[in-house]
């Protein structure tokens, strides 16, 4: 008698997903292949047409793709959102998830055409929050008309929180780099100013101004400069 084929549940579906993502956001992927994989795991779990995630520029005041599994260049490429336009910054004001039933319907969404053109109907679009404040959505188009379930909404809610967790590790990675970077090169350059001080008879003041200058006339940071310094007083 032939075995039956055990279907995996919705359920089952949503943990594998999670643990996909959550061992992405552990790793040492780069940033940007964690969101392409949290884009194309949620896309299959959802069984969306398109999965995006957007992120605010703070500088500029708008929304950006930073991730899609959708191959189609014009979704791609299409022009961010400036603060204030559409349903995304509805989502991002608001704190909460916003869901349209068509999109090529919505007063407020734009992009209708490339919208009609990709078969996108309904929308599910939630905030990434991190420490209560929205940095961008996540974006889930079905293609047919579909009413959202409350699952579906948790279900994509903690897919955004996964995503703010990735975003903001990677923020204060970057950070504590940079912090690491300045106080290495405040000890190599107040180590090269004591050695000048001492070797040219110079003011602290002008020990600074002249590694200053030097890094400026030959467009070398400060740290090489410093470091060039030390080893030049160690070899005599």
């Amino acid at each position: 008698m032939a075995k039956k084929i055990k279907k995996t549940s919705k359920s089952s579906d949503t943990i594998e997903a999670f643990s996909k993502i959550s061992k992405a956001i552990s790793s040492d992927l780069y940033l940007e292949d964690i969101l392409k994989l949290i884009v194309t795991v949620t896309a299959e779990v959802m069984n969306s047409r398109i999965c995006s995630l957007m992120l605010m520029d703070e500088k500029k005041q708008n929304l950006n793709i930073r991730a899609t599994q959708s191959i189609s260049s014009e979704y791609i490429n299409k022009k961010p959102l400036a603060k204030g336009e559409g349903v995304a910054w509805k989502a991002v004001f608001g704190n909460k998830p916003i869901v349209i039933l068509d999109v090529t319907k919505e007063p407020e969404y734009k992009n209708k055409d490339i919208a009609i053109k990709e078969g996108l109907v309904s929308l599910l679009c939630v905030p990434l929050i991190v420490k209560n404040r929205a940095i961008g959505v996540l974006n889930c188009y079905t293609a047919t008309p579909h009413k959202f379930t409350p699952m579906e909404i948790n279900v994509l809610t903690s897919v955004a929180n996964q995503a703010a967790i990735a975003i903001e590790n990677t923020e204060l990675m970057v950070k504590t780099k940079v912090i690491q970077e300045e106080l290495e090169t405040r000890k190599v350059v107040e180590r090269a100013k004591g050695i000048l001080m001492t070797e040219d008879a110079l003011t602290e003041e002008d020990a600074f101004r002249r590694i200053q200058k030097y890094s400026m006339d030959r467009r070398k940071p400060m740290k090489e400069v410093a470091e060039a310094i030390i080893v030049a007083h160690e070899i005599k």
